[in-house]
């Protein structure tokens, strides 16, 4: 004990300052693992009474058996049906116990399904492993916060106790929320010049890492809003055709069925598209690749405007004759904006749509409310949608990024002759 009291100032604030550290990282890690295993379970519990609840409500959609299992499957979940007759469907049911983790259900509606058995059967040896992990993180970090405290405390406490005040201040002030503030000292040949110099730098890194991380976090968010918003429409698509498919059953005229099937290979590709073409901007975080082709805008108007009468009935739709206009482009993304644009129209209200082609590109006039002037540029930003727009607001925002990449330029006016609605046109490069 009396060679602690003889210990220096430095060594005395070392040791305290391990000792609480040696306290306050077990605890912490402790709650941080009974958090976590709490929290995983609860998701394990919601993610399994989730899938049986949309059971429930497909049942009552009277929806085929095999097409109820592929809808409720999830990853990490194990689906299996048995049907009162005794057919299965899905995976082979397992029995439950030790890191098995079950749920069964009765379904009560459904021509088939009725009084059927679901088994929604999960592995929890994932989270032990997850927790394993954590517990080997938490092991590391807190032997690294450890060290790394004792060594920055050793190096501080050699400095004078006015420059140990001014270092406290400004980190104190970083914390506060204030940036910019530095150390500056005359001189950094001396060990206080060093310090303050490497603290600075430090600050330099941190700031400029939580710039970098705001940034991505605005970049995530923009992919992850443009992806929910543009897979819509082939999805939808998709189901339309696939319920359409199946409503009419096997008596089904075959050049229907033909029809309906070619719609949801054509949606399934587009999806597949829009996929693979926002993860790969989300890795270059510029531009679009452009498939430039020759393309014929009056049979592109025509394709488009049948698949978005099937998407959306309520929305009459006509192309109006236009000159023969042969462009080079990217079809399936001009496909995309002429979709977005129709799509706009009816998330706006309007009950009509003309699509009139002209040389240099196409005009979408709709009966829906307009755009104000003071409007007319702030409705292309993204997260921003007119007054009376249902959507995200991003749909005219991607459609113009897409125009622009092709060289050309969206823009929305008035109608001609003071009628209501908005005037949508995109000019491409002849």
């Amino acid at each position: 004990m009396r060679r602690f009291r003889g210990a220096s100032l430095r060594m005395r604030v070392t040791l305290t300052a391990i000792a609480v550290l040696l306290v306050v990282l077990p605890v912490t890690g402790l709650v941080v693992k009974a958090v976590f295993d709490a929290q995983a379970e609860r998701s394990l519990d919601s993610l399994l009474s989730g899938r049986a609840q949309l059971a429930q409500q497909l049942a009552r959609q009277n929806v085929a058996p095999g097409n109820l299992v592929r809808r409720i499957d999830a990853d990490g979940v194990r689906v299996t049906l048995i049907l009162r007759n005794g057919q299965q469907f899905g995976a082979p049911p397992i029995e439950a116990g030790g890191t098995v983790r079950q749920v069964k259900a009765t379904l009560q509606a459904g021509q088939r399904t009725r009084d059927a058995t679901l088994l929604l059967t999960a592995d929890t040896a994932l989270l032990a492993d997850a927790g394993a992990r954590l517990r080997t993180v938490l092991l590391l970090s807190g032997a690294a916060a450890v060290l790394i405290t004792a060594l920055a405390l050793i190096a501080l406490m050699r400095l004078a106790l006015k420059p140990l005040d001014n270092m406290t201040t400004l980190a104190r002030s970083i914390v506060a929320g204030r940036r910019g503030d530095r150390l500056h000292l005359e001189r950094a040949d001396t060990e206080l010049g060093r310090t303050a110099a490497a603290f600075d730098e430090m600050l330099d890194a941190l700031e400029g890492a939580e710039h970098t991380a705001h940034r991505s976090e605005d970049r995530m968010r923009e992919f992850v809003a443009d992806a929910a918003h543009e897979l819509r429409t082939p999805i939808t698509g998709i189901q339309t055709a696939a319920e359409t498919l199946i409503h009419l059953g096997p008596e089904a005229a075959p050049d229907r069925r033909e029809e309906l099937e070619l719609l949801l290979v054509r949606e399934s590709h587009r999806a597949g598209r829009l996929v693979a073409d926002l993860l790969e901007l989300s890795r270059l975080d510029a531009g679009l690749q452009l498939h430039l082709t020759p393309v014929d805008l009056n049979a592109l108007a025509q394709t488009e405007a049948a698949h978005s009468r099937l998407r959306a009935p309520d929305l009459a739709i006509t192309v109006g004759p236009g000159p023969a206009t042969v462009v080079q482009g990217d079809a399936e993304r001009l496909a995309q904006v002429l979709a977005g644009l129709l799509d706009n129209a009816r998330q706006a209200g309007a009950r009509r749509a003309n699509i009139v082609v002209r040389a240099d590109g196409f005009v979408v006039e709709d009966d829906g409310p307009g755009v104000p002037p003071g409007q007319r540029e702030r409705i292309f930003q993204r997260l921003v949608h007119g007054p009376h727009s249902k959507g995200a607001g991003l749909g005219l925002a991607i459609a113009r990024g897409v125009a622009r990449a092709h060289g050309g330029d969206l823009i929305v006016g008035d109608r001609p002759g003071g009628q209501r609605g908005a005037s949508f046109q995109l000019r491409l490069p002849t």
